[in-house]
This record gives C-alpha cells, sequence and structure tokens, in this order.
C-alpha cells in the first residue's frame, strides 16, 4: 500500500522544540516508506490564529529539511466541511458550558467518564432559546469505539454515549470543529498513516466514528510521545518553550537541533545530522518496536 502521511499544524504562534519532534516524526514515517507528505495548516479557529504563524511553520520546516509533496489551509476548504456535516445526523444546540455543568450536576444518571459529557439537554426538544445562536452537535451511535495505535501498540476502547456524548461539529460562530474537519480532510487527501501526539489519542474513536458514518476509510494512528521539560512537563508556547525562530534566527544549527531532537527519542547519532540521514534510525526504530 502507498503511504501518504501529513504534518497539520494550527498556526497560533511559533514552532518550539515539541513541535519540531512531531513534526519530524511524521516526516520521517512518510519518507522512511517512499511515501508522499502533505503540510496541512488547520487555521479554522480564526480567533486564535496568529498572522504569519502559518508563513513561519513553512519557514522553519524547511529550515529543518522536512518539504512536503502538498499544501493545503483548512480555511479554504469550508464547502467540503459543510457538505459532511449535511449527511450526519445533526441538532441545534443552544447551551452554554454553565448551563450543561448545571444539568450534569442536577441529573445523578447523567454519563460520566474522562472528560465532561454533554447530557444530552437539546438531543430530544427545540433549543429552549430559539434567539441564541445555535452549535451544530452530532447525534453519537449507541457503539463502543476501539483504536489500535500503531505507535504503543495499545488498544482505547470508548463507548461513545457514555464517555464522550454527543459532541460539537460546527459551533455557534459558525467555525467547524476541529473533529469534523480533520477527519474530512484525512478522507479527501487520502492519507493513509497519521503521527500525531499522543495527547490527541482520547480523540481518535470519535474521529474513527465520524469516518464509518461518511462512508470514510480510517488510516492508521501513531501517537508519539510529547517532549517534555526537566519538570517532565509538557513542552508548549505558553510555558516559555523556545522558538524555532528565535533559535534559527540566533544562528543555531537545524542539524544540531535534529541531532538533539533524535537524542531525546533515544537514538544513537552523531552531534550533527540532516533529516534524511536520520531515515535509517527511523527505519530500524519501526523494524524492532514493530510500530507498522
Amino acid at each position: 500500500m502507498s503511504v501518504t502521511g501529513r504534518y497539520a499544524p494550527s498556526p497560533t504562534g511559533a514552532m518550539h522544540l515539541g513541535n519540531a519532534r512531531t513534526a519530524l516524526l511524521a516526516w520521517l514515517h512518510s519518507r522512511a516508506q517512499g511515501g508522499r507528505h502533505l503540510l496541512r495548516i488547520e487555521d479554522l479557529d480564526t480567533g486564535r490564529v496568529r498572522p504569519g504563524a502559518a508563513d513561519l511553520i513553512e519557514r522553519d520546516l524547511l529550515w529543518l529539511g522536512l518539504d512536503w509533496d502538498a499544501g493545503y489551509r483548512q480555511s479554504e476548504r469550508l464547502d467540503l466541511y459543510a457538505s459532511a456535516l449535511e449527511r450526519l445526523d445533526t441538532y441545534p444546540c443552544t447551551c452554554t458550558r454553565r448551563e450543561i455543568q448545571a444539568a450534569m450536576q442536577a441529573s445523578a444518571s447523567a454519563p460520566h467518564g474522562p472528560e465532561a459529557v454533554y447530557p444530552g439537554t437539546c438531543a430530544a426538544a427545540a433549543p429552549a432559546d430559539p434567539n441564541r445562536p445555535a452549535a451544530q452537535r452530532w447525534r453519537v451511535p449507541d457503539a463502543t469505539i476501539c483504536v489500535e495505535d500503531g505507535w504503543s501498540n495499545e488498544t482505547l476502547c470508548q463507548y461513545l454515549p457514555g464517555e464522550v456524548g454527543d459532541f460539537v461539529l460546527r459551533r455557534n460562530d459558525g467555525v467547524y470543529a476541529y473533529h469534523l474537519a480533520v477527519v474530512v480532510d484525512d478522507a479527501e487527501m487520502q492519507v493513509t498513516d497519521v503521527v500525531r501526539g499522543a495527547d490527541l489519542l482520547p480523540s481518535t474513536p470519535r474521529q474513527v466514528a465520524l469516518q464509518r458514518a461518511l462512508g470514510y476509510a480510517t488510516p492508521r494512528y501513531f501517537h508519539v510521545p510529547l517532549m517534555t521539560d526537566f519538570r517532565g512537563e509538557r513542552l508548549a508556547k505558553r510555558g516559555g518553550a523556545p522558538s524555532l525562530e528565535a533559535l534559527r534566527e540566533s544562528g543555531a544549527s537545524p542539524r544540531r537541533l535534529l541531532a538533539a531532537l533524535a537524542l531525546s527519542l533515544g537514538w544513537n547519532v552523531p552531534p550533527e545530522v540532516s533529516a534524511h540521514e536520520l531515515l535509517p534510525c527511523y527505519r530500524e526504530l519501526t523494524m524492532y518496536e514493530k510500530h507498522f
């Protein structure tokens, strides 16, 4: 099977080292198998998009030697998301977060899981206030969805009604939700392999459920460990993680940076290395760890 992978950052700011390591692993996964590699800028949430961040991401990736065969921006694909939404069983919801929380506390029978589960307030009746802007929630099927993660070789199962609940596919401000957009994009772009951070694993079963409802194929998933600081906390922009832009502009060597990223994964590499020179390391890793 020919492989198509992708790296799909949100342009909310400059890339940091954790972003760079995930981008590197996604690129290595595609290229190690002779596959296509896509860059998809996930810029739907305009309130969080930073002007110029998408171009900055592209410069940083090229500085690291991580190329791509085609590029996309979600903001240019709204018609596709609208079409997919029409094919799904959704209903309008005007509930605020406060109202949802109050409904959950008032109902002892409300389902509970690792995350807050929508109690279905608007599922069986018209919204209480039709003058409020409404989100569109998907009426999830009564099913348990299991996903095998190719990186950890672990399986995650979620009972959708009890652990996820009816979730929003289009917000009340008209913005399409991440779960819908990523499912449509991966299908339309014929993505076969998704390499992304381990923090996104809990969202994967609901995306697989959407794929099945829309008649899409399910790609293979590989959720890679997140990079942490000396305290063991996840690297993040808000935590002051150094940006690639600052490193690049200070004259840092991309080859040294790539070597440092490889060393953080436990790979035995020289002090300086190119992305292409890391391909044998990735092939050896996947051969012995059976990630494929």
